[in-house]
Order: structure tokens, then C-alpha cells, then sequence
């Protein structure tokens, strides 16, 4: 059985996670929280396993995978199911990583960013750092309302489900999508009305105090 390395509030956790839950893959799920009753041991794993350290880590026979993408990938290959991962169709499965690198490099990892901004300093944040995420994803969310006015997304749930939710999701606690992108904010609450979605923010509820910017008061 598929072994799933990683933390219930991590926002590529949750891009793992989404497809196992999709295709309703048998999988154990090891949590890296200080607090779970084996988290310093899947920690010491995952950082053995990863040249940063960095989770998720997938463990599935003789198979180590790293990096959120990979899985998702690993996962189409050897435990398909209903959910369409990756699309058939080269062409189509060519636009789904374009979009899948969309949503990791200028969504999240824009947003990360500000947050990184908070965990270094909470009282004080760059205020460089910032003005350079904020910006970035109005870019951004800017960028993809043009893109999906031209553009359809691979049918749910793909790579870019995996990739959009986690990234919708927490970016816009960092910067609200501004009313004149009315189709990334539509596309955010249909993905985070998907059940595999949805199960991960209800479970990652109870960490919501670890949002170093203060978790808002909905979702």
C-alpha cells in the first residue's frame, strides 16, 4: 500500500493528496506534525528521502517519490482510476503541466512570498516582500482570467485541479482575487467544492493557527 508522507494544512500535501482521495486509492497517510505519535520519525524519513527535505513523499514499493508534480504523475501511471490525472491526449496533457507550473511558480509560490515575509518576522515583514507578493498575484490571477477566457481546463480532477486547489486556496488569504477576475474566483469555488478537496480543508482545519498571516474567517 502507497505510503504518503506529509502535513494536513501543507498546501502540496494537499496536491498529493487530492488524487489518492479522487480515485479512491488505499493509501496510508504519515503525518509529519510534531505533535502526531510518529512525526519525528516520518519527519527523519522524509528528510532522508528528499535532498531538501521537503514533503510530501510518496513511498510505494520499491518507489520513492518526491515533489508534489511527480506524485501526481507516479499516481496516474501506477494507481489509475476515475479521475483523469493526466490527460490522454499529448497535446492536452502538454497545456495541463503549463498550467500546472501556472499554478505552483505565480500562484503559490508568489503567495509564499508574503508568507515567508510573516515567518521571519511577524511583528515586522518586509515590507519589500510584500509589495512583491501582492503584486505578483494580482499578475497572476490577472493572467489567468485572460487565459481562461480563451482556454478550458482538462476535466476534473487533473494534475491542474491538484495544483489549482491548494493554490487558489491559501493565495487568496494572502491577496482577495479582485472582482475583475470573476473566472479565477468562480474556478476557485468550484474546485473547493470538489469532495477530495473538500475533505482536505476540512481536515486541515484544526491547524488553521498556523497561518502566519492569520487564517480568515471563512472557507
Amino acid at each position: 500500500m502507497p505510503a504518503l508522507y506529509g502535513h494536513r494544512f501543507s498546501s502540496y500535501t494537499w496536491k498529493a493528496l487530492i488524487p489518492l482521495y479522487a480515485n479512491g486509492t488505499e493509501f496510508e497517510f504519515r503525518d509529519v506534525d510534531p505533535g502526531a505519535p510518529d512525526g519525528p520519525a516520518n519527519m527523519d524519513f522524509v528528510r532522508k528521502a528528499h535532498p531538501a527535505g521537503k514533503f510530501p513523499v510518496l513511498a510505494d514499493g520499491d518507489a520513492t517519490v518526491i515533489e508534489a508534480t511527480a506524485i501526481v504523475e507516479h499516481l496516474a501511471v501506477h494507481h489509475p482510476g476515475a479521475a483523469p490525472l493526466i490527460p490522454a491526449n499529448p497535446a492536452e496533457a502538454a497545456v495541463a503541466r503549463m498550467m500546472d507550473r501556472v499554478f505552483d511558480n505565480y500562484v503559490m509560490g508568489t503567495a509564499q512570498l508574503v508568507v515567508n515575509a510573516y515567518i521571519a518576522d511577524a511583528q515586522n515583514p518586509d515590507p519589500e516582500q510584500l509589495d512583491l507578493g501582492r503584486t505578483g498575484l494580482l499578475r497572476a490571477y490577472r493572467w489567468l482570467e485572460g487565459w481562461l477566457a480563451d482556454h478550458s481546463l482538462p476535466p476534473h480532477v487533473s494534475l491542474v485541479t491538484c495544483a489549482a486547489a491548494p493554490a487558489l486556496f491559501y493565495a487568496d488569504w494572502v491577496e482577495r482575487i479582485p472582482e475583475d477576475c470573476p473566472r479565477v474566483a468562480a474556478l476557485r469555488a468550484e474546485i473547493l467544492a470538489l469532495p477530495p478537496v473538500a475533505r482536505c480543508i476540512d481536515d486541515a482545519r484544526p491547524y488553521r493557527h498556523y497561518f502566519p498571516l492569520g487564517a480568515p474567517d471563512r472557507d
